[in-house]
């Protein structure tokens, strides 16, 4: 059992670089019989309609590219049975895309996600293992271990390591979090300026427009033309709908912190 949490972060924190953290996961899960690593997060899982967002950060190891682009360009993470489930679950699982397999995914798979199933049988990635990782702000992450070519050998060896796995997947991504860049933590379809989030935030606690203006020490008018820029960004009818919308998609949130 991966017991000494203490040594396994020491492990990860060697490396500088989020590449050498993710790098140094991968090497942890070969060790654990696992022949890939896919490690996303996203700041939101869901969008204001309740579908899956992409990740903001996607890494992959041993795995072709193009995932990337079926999975973002192409949309399939938004209907990747795997991810549905991690969103509703907190315990690490094993999945399989054998429609005969007695799997958590099982229930998620329909003729809409045939196209992810293909992918993955087409690359021998048919099956792994997925680590939840519900972070307290809402915050998202799975990390992912996939073994090619995998049988019930393979399942068996994972359930009896799937704990190992979930312990080293959480103090891997523990070690990655604080290394990631402005872009992975924030939603990545709106930008607002620091000072579009400036006055949102104020805004968020019912401060008025002149209010603002003299906490922030700018005329009425600028204040305005600030919330008006953050609400066209954010498609919202007004500086309510603005400030909802902001704060769903965590863009007023400061960054927390990880003490390692």
């Amino acid at each position: 059992m991966l017991d000494e949490i203490g040594a396994i972060r020491r492990q990860f924190c060697v490396h500088e670089t989020l590449e050498g953290r993710i790098d140094q996961g991968f090497e942890a899960i070969k060790a654990l019989g696992f022949d890939a690593l896919i490690y996303d997060y996203t700041p939101v899982p869901f969008d204001l309609d309740g579908e899956i967002i992409v990740p903001s950060l996607l890494k992959l190891r041993n795995i072709s590219e193009d995932m990337r682009e079926y999975w973002f360009d192409r949309g399939y993470f938004r209907i990747d049975p795997v991810q549905q489930a991690a969103l509703r679950t907190s315990s690490p699982f094993l999945w399989n895309y054998d429609t005969c397999a007695d799997s958590p995914i099982g229930r998620f798979m329909s003729d809409d996600t045939a196209p992810v199933t293909r992918y993955l049988r087409d690359r021998d990635m048919s099956a792994g293992v997925t680590v939840p990782v519900h972070m307290p702000r809402g915050d998202f992450a799975t990390v992912t271990g996939i073994r090619f070519g995998t049988d019930k050998a393979f399942e068996a060896h994972a359930l009896s390591r799937i704990a190992d796995f979930n312990l080293l997947a959480h103090v891997f991504h523990e070690a990655a979090y604080p290394l990631f860049d402005a872009d992975a933590l924030c939603f990545g379809k709106i930008r607002l300026t620091a000072r579009e989030r400036e006055c949102l935030r104020h805004s968020a606690e019912g401060l008025s427009a002149k209010e603002i203006s003299r906490i922030i020490q700018r005329s009425v008018p600028t204040v305005v033309m600030h919330l008006n820029a953050a609400a066209r960004k954010l498609g919202a009818r007004n500086r309510t709908q603005a400030v909802v919308r902001a704060v769903h998609y965590r863009l007023l949130d400061p960054r927390p912190s990880y003490h390692l």
